[in-house]
This record gives C-alpha cells, sequence and structure tokens, in this order.
C-alpha cells in the first residue's frame, strides 16, 4: 500500500485535531479562515509535504508545516507528529491591551471621565513648547 501524498486541507486539518468535526473544517475552510500557501483555500484543496497552512482559531493564527499526510482522526500524540507548528508564541498578558468597559445601563461618560478614556487611549505626547516650531 502506498502511502498517501495528497489529503483535502478540511480533511487534514480536521484529521490532525484543529478542528473537532469535519463540518467545522469545511466550515472555516468556507469562511475564509484556512490558508495553504498564503492562498484562501477551499475545503477540497489539496495539501501536500512542506505546504504551510494557516489556521484562524478564537482570533490567533496556527502556522502548521505539512510533515505527514493523515486522512483519518488519529490520537493527540500521533497527530503531533503530523506537522511543524511555527507559530509564534502570544503576547504576554500586559501587552494585551484592554479597551474600558464601561458598566451596561451608565449612560453618556462625563466630560471627566471621557478625558480619562482619551487619556488611557491615546500615547502621551506632550504639547509644543514655546521653542518648538
Amino acid at each position: 500500500m502506498e502511502p498517501l501524498t495528497t489529503a483535502r486541507v478540511d480533511s487534514w486539518t480536521w484529521a490532525v485535531r484543529m478542528f473537532k468535526t469535519r463540518s467545522q473544517a469545511t466550515a472555516a475552510c468556507r469562511a475564509g479562515h484556512v490558508k495553504v500557501n498564503g492562498e484562501r483555500a477551499k475545503s477540497a484543496q489539496t495539501v501536500r509535504i512542506g505546504d504551510e497552512v494557516r489556521v484562524r482559531i478564537s482570533g490567533f493564527d496556527r502556522i502548521l508545516v505539512v510533515s505527514k499526510i493523515m486522512v483519518k482522526r488519529v490520537s493527540a500524540p500521533v497527530a503531533a507528529e503530523c506537522f511543524v507548528d511555527q507559530t509564534p508564541p502570544p503576547p504576554p498578558r500586559e501587552e494585551v491591551a484592554l479597551l474600558p468597559m464601561r458598566d451596561r445601563g451608565a449612560g453618556r461618560p462625563t466630560k471627566r471621565e471621557r478625558r480619562e478614556i482619551d487619556k488611557l487611549r491615546a500615547p502621551e505626547v506632550l504639547p509644543p513648547g514655546p521653542d518648538d516650531e
């Protein structure tokens, strides 16, 4: 029996456990959340060994390089051998800026609150002095 050389991208992402169901993998392809070698992939597009697959999951891209072709879902340790994960590490928690949230029903911010919000959003810029032109 010959080893597989190609597989559908939706089948491969499901087999290596990027998605829980095959229909989720197909829906992600249809929505444009899966790219193969930088191009948006339809669910029937084939992947080969060495292809770069980018999968957008919960707002972050996972960058995977195909090292083994699978069409049947396998256990997690075997699935981890099927790709090389080149995803950069996520930014530290303090770098992820959270916008200040107002309580629901609190109405419009007062002038003082708006100035405080603007201070948080804008980088600190010094006003021009008398010597600046």
